[in-house]
């Protein structure tokens, strides 16, 4: 990433109506679903868009691309719970979510295909901004299938297959993106091909449901009302926010420079970087497999998420003194392989553990997009902070220093976001 007033025993009564075979259907085409969306956000934030803004100018590229991925974040900051809210009130033939995956599919392939023609920092910036709020609409509607649809005896396992396709898919656009880094136009236009068919496919596989009662009257006060979700009433919502925005801003912080590091702090150039990013994603799906499977399955087997979170975090913190202690190109792999063990254990249980905190009675796709407010921040914040400290404690041309303390940054506020899954309570 359809009902405005998606709760948990209703959510279980509809997936119970499915039956078996369209269950694990869903499941399978949600994970797919995520695997094609990251495709497209790791193939261009982390190859494609660093490539073509150091294309643009080499001298600049640190505060270029800080500029241009926190304007598209501030821009999108409240994309997803819009679109979410707009879908929950949707009625129609084609059901609730269906018609707006399908409209931000369409958008993003023609954007896609337009960006690569672009030679000015104004216009990259600008089709870069329109890239990601398409996307967003086609994930907002995404997500709330999951608490549309999945009774929540199965949200650890249906979250395990979508944090398994966000990793599996983000391995599989660096891929991509490197193997085409050389050729922009024809890497753009391959990830838009697999967002476009990839959607096509979800909407004919898993066909939509309208409610059939009419949604409430319309009323902008209440509809802005609605993005406020009170701390005070609702503290396990708070914390998980919070604990998702310092995860994301750690991880984001450091993930969005990963090409630069690889020239700048391990030194190498031309097409062994493309060659180290590939590696590196596949090591971190190595990561990921080893170990979000086996705690997505005993994570459902035991009822508990919070040990499994709290865990995850504080291995990516880990994994970030690696390359802290040694600037090398074994050192970024072995990063990358506990990385993915941390990042993809906390992908494969954070959806599980946010349906879980939604407040009671509430719209689904409003919510759950709040709660990607707390992706969209640290997407806005991580690289401009990371551009400040490579840049501010960088020794002349040497940058290495600077890279030594946004790992630190990025894990201390990594283990933050252990430290706020604590409190939540309604949750094991």
């Amino acid at each position: 990433m359809s009902a405005s007033t998606s709760s948990a025993p209703a959510t279980s009564r509809k997936d119970d109506t499915l039956g078996r075979s369209q269950v694990n259907v869903l499941m399978w085409s949600m994970g797919v679903g995520f695997a094609a969306l990251y495709t497209a956000y790791a193939g261009l934030v982390v190859v494609l868009l660093p490539t073509q803004i150091q294309n643009l100018d080499a001298a600049a590229k640190e505060s270029n691309l800080a500029l241009v991925t926190m304007t598209s974040s501030i821009v999108t900051l409240f994309a997803q719970p819009i679109i979410g809210a707009i879908s929950d009130r949707t009625r129609g033939r084609l059901g609730r979510r269906t018609p707006w995956m399908l409209f931000g599919a369409v958008g993003a392939v023609l954007t896609l295909l337009a960006i690569s023609h672009a030679t000015t920092l104004l216009w990259l910036t600008l089709l870069w901004v329109a890239v990601q709020v398409l996307l967003n609409v086609v994930q907002a509607p995404l997500t709330a299938v999951m608490a549309d649809r999945v009774a929540p005896r199965r949200f650890g396992i249906v979250s395990a297959f979508v944090g398994l396709g966000s990793n599996l898919g983000a391995t599989l656009g660096v891929i991509l993106a490197a193997r085409y880094a050389g050729r922009l136009g024809l890497g753009y236009g391959v990830i838009a091909a697999v967002v476009l068919v990839t959607v096509l496919a979800f909407v004919l596989l898993n066909r939509d449901r309208t409610r059939p009662e009419p949604p409430e009257p319309f009323s902008w006060r209440e509809f802005l009302a609605g993005f406020w979700v009170s701390p005070r009433q609702h503290p396990d919502f708070a914390w998980a926010f919070v604990a998702r925005m310092t995860f994301i801003l750690g991880y984001w912080g450091v993930a969005t420079y990963q090409r630069y590091a690889l020239q700048d702090y391990v030194g190498l150039d031309g097409d062994a970087v493309d060659s180290a990013q590939q590696l590196m994603s596949v090591l971190a799906l190595v990561g990921t497999l080893a170990g979000a499977v086996p705690a997505a399955r005993i994570s459902d087997r035991t009822g508990r998420r919070k040990i499994f979170v709290i865990g995850a975090s504080v291995l990516l913190a880990l994994s970030m003194a690696i390359p802290l202690l040694s600037p090398t190109l074994p050192a970024m792999y072995a990063y990358a392989l506990v990385s993915g063990m941390g990042f993809g254990t906390y992908m494969s249980l954070d959806m599980a553990l946010m349906t879980e905190v939604l407040p009671k009675g509430s719209a689904a796709g409003k919510d759950l997009g709040i709660l990607n407010i707390a992706t969209n921040i640290p997407q806005a914040l991580g690289p401009i902070i990371a551009s400040v400290l490579i840049t501010s404690f960088a020794a002349g041309a040497d940058k290495l220093p600077g890279y030594r303390v946004l790992f630190v940054f990025a894990m201390a506020v990594v283990l933050i976001s252990a430290l706020a899954i604590r409190p939540i309570k309604s949750v094991k």
